[in-house]
């Protein structure tokens, strides 16, 4: 037998990771949640354990301790285990899934002699369907005992651990969120501009998706430079001027943040490796062909 876990707050990353460490041969121990309905769900969706509404002593007999709650919860749930497990809980491991977090937010457990840790896979989790964790990236921190277990439990899934400093868990999360979540937002948005256009949601979706995939296939392949594409990585500024012109007439929004990314783009994508001039100078090439194009109110 691998270990024994029990899971406090088996939401999309407790039940993923609680099917695949079952599978793995983990003993699922008590699986936690707000309310009876979803801690049944839970223990079906992971295929073992004991699902317990609310706080339990059951958690206890689990060598480790897995939080998987919103990041706001992590510090009142490793409170409550202080409280319920005292001096039970010296030599177990408590790690939380949190990307911002640290493992300082578990001083509580790690008061009563716990190793306390963090462990956060870089993928994302839909809830329907389990999403391989082959290859993917674990970050992990916290005391000598938590890091070997998260340690562990990335090797034993097939992913790769990256031990973080814990003061650099936001910025490590902020990056995930651009390249995930952002590239969502940015990608719906183009999708609505089309629609707004009388296209109809399925067809934009097609024109867009596969171009955004060769995007990133030869990002893989080729690196930033030779991936990038558009008006502005070829300095044609006065289309850039007006896009910009466009989309601050269909949305204040849209404009300010197309702005906001070309001034990104042009900091971290170089034209080539020559191209030195600093990203304001060419920013405010753009300036000035959407003062032209909008007769000197630009």
């Amino acid at each position: 037998m691998t270990g024994t876990l029990s899971i406090v707050g088996a939401g999309r990353v407790g039940r993923a990771l609680g099917q695949q460490m079952r599978e793995l041969g983990w003993k699922i121990g008590a699986v936690v949640t707000r309310n009876e309905s979803s801690a049944r769900r839970a223990v079906r969706f992971i295929g073992a354990g004991t699902a317990c509404v609310g706080m339990s002593r059951r958690i206890l007999s689990s060598t480790c301790i897995l939080i998987a709650t919103p990041d706001a919860a992590i510090e009142e749930v490793a409170n409550e285990l202080a409280r319920i497990g005292g001096e039970e809980l010296q030599g177990q491991v408590v790690l939380h899934t949190s990307g911002a977090l640290d493992s300082s937010v578990l001083s509580a457990v790690r008061a009563c002699g716990a190793a306390a840790g963090s462990m956060h896979p870089l993928q994302t989790f839909n809830g329907v369907t389990v999403p391989p964790l082959e290859g993917k990236a674990f970050a992990i921190e916290g005391d000598a005992m938590a890091v070997r277990m998260a340690r562990k439990i990335a090797r034993e899934l097939g992913a790769t651990p990256s031990q973080i400093e814990p003061r650099n868990k936001p910025l490590y999360h902020a990056a995930g969120a651009l390249a995930a979540g952002h590239t969502l937002v940015v990608v719906e948005a183009a999708i609505q501009l089309l629609t707004s256009l009388g296209m109809k949601r399925r067809e934009a979706m097609r024109a867009l998706l596969p171009m955004t995939r060769q995007v990133l296939q030869n990002y893989e392949r080729l690196g930033p430079r030779a991936a990038w594409t558009g008006p502005l990585s070829r300095g044609d500024y006065e289309v850039v001027a007006k896009h910009l012109s466009v989309l601050q007439q269909y949305s204040p929004e849209y404009g300010n943040a197309y702005e906001a990314l070309n001034r990104l783009a042009e900091q971290v994508l170089a034209r080539d490796a020559s191209d030195t001039s600093p990203a304001g100078e060419r920013v405010e090439q753009v300036r000035k062909a959407k003062a032209q194009c909008t007769g000197g109110k630009g």
